[in-house]
Parts: C-alpha cells; sequence; structure tokens
C-alpha cells in the first residue's frame, strides 16, 4: 500500500502556505467594470490599486495586476479611438465592441482568480 494521496493534475499549481488573499485583485476587476457607468473614474481608482499592490504577493497573482493595468491601458486607447470615430458615428459600434472587450476580459480574469491562477494571455490586445 501506498502512503501518498493521488495528486489531481488539473488543480492549480500554488505555492506553499496560506494561500494570499484575493479581495483586492477582485475589487480592481469590478472597477474597471464599474468605469464603464462613471466615465473611467473608478477605472482609474483601480489601476492605481493594482500598481500600488503589484509586486507583493505570488507570481501568479502579480500576473493579475499586470493584467488589470494592461486591461486599464488598453481599454482607454480603446474607447478613445471609439470617442474620436463617433465623429464619423462608426464610433458607436467600436464603443459597444470595447465594451463587450471589457467585459469579458474583467470576466476571464475573474474567473481565473477564483481558481488561483494567473489569467491567461496577459499580453494580448484582444481577449
Amino acid at each position: 500500500m501506498s502512503d501518498h494521496l493521488p495528486q489531481d493534475d488539473n488543480r492549480p499549481v500554488t505555492e506553499q502556505g496560506p494561500l494570499p488573499d484575493t479581495t483586492i485583485p477582485i475589487v480592481v476587476y469590478v472597477l474597471h467594470l464599474a468605469g464603464m457607468v462613471t466615465g473611467g473614474l473608478t477605472s482609474l481608482v483601480g489601476v492605481v490599486i493594482a500598481y500600488v499592490y503589484r509586486g507583493n504577493g505570488p507570481t501568479w497573482l502579480d500576473e493579475h495586476y499586470r493584467y488589470q493595468i494592461r486591461t486599464f491601458w488598453i481599454a482607454l486607447l480603446y474607447f478613445g479611438i471609439s470617442g474620436l470615430l463617433t465623429l464619423v458615428l462608426i464610433g458607436f459600434l467600436t464603443w459597444l465592441a470595447a465594451v463587450v472587450w471589457l467585459v469579458i476580459r474583467c470576466v476571464k480574469g475573474l474567473k481565473a482568480l477564483n481558481e488561483k491562477r494567473a489569467p491567461e494571455n496577459v499580453d494580448t490586445w484582444w481577449i
């Protein structure tokens, strides 16, 4: 009889010790989503929080902060371009696409955070 328990290979890889608190990254994702209603003000607060907390946790959690920071800057670009394009009326469509992009990106980040793993494709400009 073997003294070790079988391991589930589908479990996320975690570092030794207690799992870190994920409240702050959750708040940042929610602030990004709320930014659609507040004109980006809460998203600005969220990115400041992400910059402050980046580098204070395990690698997988730091990747969430990096993902959130990139999400802010890319969203700023996408919404800025959409604002300019409203002058030729196509901006309303690109704005809608940017909203969908932001929601999907935040939901993917929250899902990965819930699974205690880094988000996928942190460096992508897409989803």
